[in-house]
This record gives C-alpha cells, sequence and structure tokens, in this order.
C-alpha cells in the first residue's frame, strides 16, 4: 500500500468508533483472552519483555496494564545532558522553529500556535526555538519522561482527528500534529518554559498524566485547561509525566536560545528513554 493510498483510508474510515471499540478491549479484564491477545502483540511487534519490571504477561489483568509497564531499573540510566530524549521510539523531525513554523515532513509544516490550541501569546515563547517529535512505534515502552526538570504551570486538552500518526501518515496528511487529539503541558524550568505536547491518534484509548490521571476519556469534545500557579507540581529530570494508552507522538517546544541536539541523531533513527537529546551551548 502507498503512502497516499494509507493515507485516504484513514479519511474514510470511523476512527472515532475504531478507537472507542478499541479502548473498552484495552481496558477489559478478559482473563485467558487477554493473556492470549499480550502473547499475540508480543510477538507480532517483537517487544523486549526482559526489559519489563513484569515480564509474566499472564499476571496483567488487562491490555492496558500491559502495555503500559514500568521497565526494569536501572535499564535506561539518564545521561549527563541538560536535555534527556524522553520516551523510547523513534525520531520523526527536529531542529529549529522557522518563526512559528514547525516542520512536519516534506512539504508539510504547521504552527506552534495551532498546536498548542489556538494560544498565541503561548506560542509566541517559542518563536525561532527549537522542536523534536518523536514517535512511539507499538513495540515500544509507553511512557512519557521529563527531558529536564520543571514545575508544571498549565495543561490544555485539544480535541482533534484520530489520524494515524506513523511516518507514511506524516508525510500525507497536512497539519497531523496539530490537527489531531492532544494534551498540552507546560512548564517552566531552568531555562525558560518549555511544552510537551501529547498527540492523540488512531486506537489511542486515552493519555494520562500523574497528576490528572486519563485526560481524555470521556472525549468531551471542547477544549479545555487547567492552571496550577498556585500548585508546586514539581518534577525532576527522568521523572514519569505522562502515558498514552496506544502508542503515538509527543511534540517538544524549548524557547530560542543556544540549544545544539546530538550530532548522532537524524530523521528515523530510533532513539532510547534516557540518552542524550540536547546540550546548551
Amino acid at each position: 500500500m502507498t503512502d497516499r493510498t494509507a493515507v485516504l483510508a484513514q479519511y474514510l474510515v470511523p476512527k472515532q468508533a475504531i478507537t472507542l471499540l478499541a479502548g473498552r478491549i484495552a481496558r477489559a479484564r478478559g482473563g485467558a483472552l487477554t493473556t492470549r491477545l499480550i502473547a499475540w502483540f508480543v510477538q507480532r511487534y517483537h517487544v523486549n519483555m526482559a526489559e519489563a519490571a513484569n515480564p509474566d504477561i499472564a499476571s496483567y489483568a488487562t491490555f492496558n496494564d500491559f502495555f503500559t509497564r514500568a521497565l526494569k531499573a536501572g535499564v535506561r540510566p539518564l545521561a549527563q545532558a541538560d536535555l534527556i530524549c524522553p520516551v523510547d521510539g523513534a525520531i520523526s523531525q527536529f531542529g529549529r522553529i522557522e518563526g512559528q513554523q514547525i516542520f512536519q515532513a516534506k512539504g508539510h509544516a504547521y504552527s506552534s500556535t495551532a498546536l498548542v490550541g489556538g494560544d498565541a501569546t503561548l506560542a509566541a515563547q517559542f518563536d525561532n526555538g527549537h522542536f523534536a517529535t518523536l514517535y512511539l512505534s507499538p513495540r515500544d515502552y509507553h511512557r512519557i519522561h521529563m527531558p529536564c526538570a520543571g514545575r508544571l504551570t498549565r495543561m490544555i486538552y485539544v480535541p482533534g482527528e484520530l489520524f494515524s500518526v506513523n511516518p507514511a501518515t506524516a508525510r500525507g496528511v497536512p497539519g497531523l500534529f496539530a490537527r489531531n487529539e492532544r494534551v498540552v503541558c507546560v512548564f517552566e524550568g531552568a531555562r525558560g518554559p518549555f511544552v510537551l505536547v501529547l498527540v492523540g491518534a488512531t486506537i489511542v484509548g486515552s493519555m494520562a498524566t500523574p497528576w490528572h490521571g486519563a485526560v481524555n476519556a470521556p472525549r468531551p469534545g471542547r477544549l479545555s485547561e487547567w492552571r496550577y500557579d498556585d500548585q508546586s507540581i514539581e518534577f525532576r529530570q527522568g521523572d514519569e509525566m505522562g502515558r498514552f494508552l496506544l502508542g503515538s507522538t509527543v511534540v517538544m517546544l524549548f524557547p530560542q536560545g543556544p540549544l545544539e541536539f546530538n550530532p548522532a541523531w537524524q530523521p528515523g533513527g530510533a532513539i532510547r528513554l534516557g540518552e542524550l537529546m540536547a546540550q546548551g551551548v
């Protein structure tokens, strides 16, 4: 199937209905049926259960419990870096934000204002700054960790489409990451504000954070915002800040200033939680 055919099919299928059904299956306590589903998934996607804190697939009560499994202590050491990679997965794109334009794929860009749900004041803090878009495939570990220490100031839920976020779709759907459902998490760090955007996709049952729980279940269909200015919700570098119930993409925004990404990084390359992502220079 070509990229064009795959993308066309996504415009036609009932993505919301498929996602609701997948969410119900993933939450179901199906006993032996759940175990068989997990066993099929592990084999189909070559999931490395030796890295899991609990490698016994029969002990997971639901598919969601398996999918958001914790890693064994010590398997993802943290690099000595200003910014560490927050996920396991693959690099979609990274680099400089051109004004407010974020590069998606050849022939496609989208605005930072659209990405954060239309808040031009928030987006302006990242004009000519830096971004990284990281894709989590089905086989990957699906918790998201902090690239650096930060204090949570806002969270914005933005309703949207549920296109797949795989590389073929990124090449074929204009403004993909600013069209899909997403959760925008705004932090204040030592180098200023930064944003982590959890992007939803087809069959992503929900996106959750440790301070809120599931953010988009049920889907309200309207933009919602939470402010935490009067609270002290702080995270250290490497702390868990969210998770996907089925896989998706994280987009990060950082302000203008000296920043040098890992010279070994390239679009399409594999990445691991904790490795060096970028250094201030």
